[in-house]
């Protein structure tokens, strides 16, 4: 503690740092990630999560939160879930976290910018911890995309839509990745050759146990479709990835919005998915009075718009604007980038746009081969983001999405487990 207060006071008499060697300099006042984890990615409607309601879902893991972290769960002070479909995810996560054993003084809400719910949950934590409101919070992102939807059960007000974008805000998602693949001449070829490397990456880190540290065993209960029987089972692996995909096998599949275009197929769009991620974050100084591992810094998160037709390219925004605001080159600064595939026209739209080394950009593959439960993803890159720099003894992370209605969003984060 000594030793941080002595730093913090001499960053004040020597010359100020800008870009990145300001944001790999230790204050006390730093946020930091101390733990961040996840479930298993199960395949919605028919995977392993299927039956597992988000309450328990979200119970689940932060019982291993406070499990894996060792951390007094009296201490923290608020609980933020990032999820999408549930419109009852309040009710849920302070329930939830109630029975996991978190303290009734503690608060607990939810929070949702579609796609990047989960960020925006770290985001409004760290604030929170920032700006001395609290001490302690833990971050959540999760979703059930087996028993929900975001679809709008019905057109905005006639006065609202007389408005081209917001009008465009009700176009469904395969339609906008129909958008971006027309109006920017992203092929069918290209997307698919670009879903085939996410799936082979996926495949290669699976076999490597490269997720192996960043997933914690879920126990929940199946039922058997066929005769109702129920088995109580332990979630330990993503169930994404297919073994074996190649250009050749996705170039084959059958456009899936045909009303909009020939380019995106199930084989080269994200996955319907359930599972969830937690983030436990605090001040340097206080990881350091609790003895809890420092296993990131985080750095700031910013958020952009674009057209909601083109939503897929909101990273190609978003993250020229975090990069500025940091003062960060994006090639010569960054080691890993998150890049959620929430279709392949988008994401080879942003590797294009800003010239992105693709072998940075999801290492492990994406979306695509692992799936996008859309509450969760925010947070599960965050885990899957920092456990690649750690493989690699990497520093930076970025990591980014596109947003339903048109924005993207991105965040930035300093691996400190060389």
């Amino acid at each position: 503690m000594a030793t941080e207060r002595l730093n913090s006071i001499l960053s004040h008499l020597t010359p100020t740092k800008s870009g990145l060697a300001a944001l790999d300099t230790k204050n006390p006042d730093d946020v930091v990630i101390t733990l961040a984890v996840r479930t298993a990615l199960a395949k919605g409607v028919k995977g392993s999560f299927k039956d597992t309601p988000l309450d328990y879902m979200i119970f689940a893991l932060m019982q291993k939160v406070i499990e894996r972290s060792r951390l007094d769960p009296q201490l923290v002070e608020d609980v933020c879930l990032g999820n999408v479909s549930d419109g009852k995810a309040a009710y849920k996560v302070r329930a939830a976290m109630l029975g996991a054993g978190f303290a009734t003084s503690a608060g607990a809400s939810s929070v949702n910018r579609f796609c990047s719910s989960g960020l925006k949950a770290v985001q409004d934590i760290a604030n929170q911890i920032a700006a001395g409101s609290i001490e302690v919070g833990l971050a959540i992102g999760a979703e059930s995309m087996t028993t929900g939807g975001d679809r709008l059960e019905q057109p905005f007000h006639p006065d609202i839509i007389e408005n081209d974008n917001a009008r465009d805000c009700m176009q469904p998602m395969g339609q906008t990745s129909e958008n971006v693949g027309r109006e920017f001449d992203i092929s069918r070829a290209a997307q698919d050759r670009f879903a085939a490397e996410s799936y082979q990456r996926a495949e290669k880190a699976q076999k490597a146990g490269w997720f192996d540290d960043e997933i914690v065993p879920i126990k929940t209960t199946i039922k058997d479709p066929k005769t109702g029987e129920e088995k109580e089972i332990t979630v330990t692996r993503d169930e994404g990835p297919r073994y074996g995909t190649t250009f050749e096998t996705l170039n084959k599949l059958r456009p899936a919005f045909p009303a909009y275009g020939d380019k995106s197929t199930g084989g080269n769009s994200s996955q319907v998915t359930d599972g969830a991620a937690a983030i436990l974050l605090m001040k340097r100084s206080k990881a350091i009075e609790l003895n809890q591992p420092i296993m990131a810094k985080f750095c700031g998160a910013t958020v952009a718009g674009v057209a909601p037709r083109i939503m897929g390219i909101g990273p190609s925004i978003a993250i020229p604007k975090l990069m500025t605001k940091l003062g960060l080159d994006l090639q010569k600064d960054i080691d890993v980038i998150e890049v959620n595939e929430a279709f392949a026209s988008m994401a080879v739209y942003c590797l294009n746009v800003l010239k992105i080394n693709h072998a940075k950009m999801n290492p492990r593959g994406g979306a695509i081969a692992l799936g996008h439960p859309l509450g969760a993803t925010g947070a599960r890159q965050i885990c899957t983001g920092l456990s690649e720099c750690r493989r690699l003894k990497k520093k930076v992370l970025l990591t980014s999405m596109c947003i339903g209605t048109g924005q993207g969003m991105a965040g930035l984060f300093i691996n400190e487990q060389l």
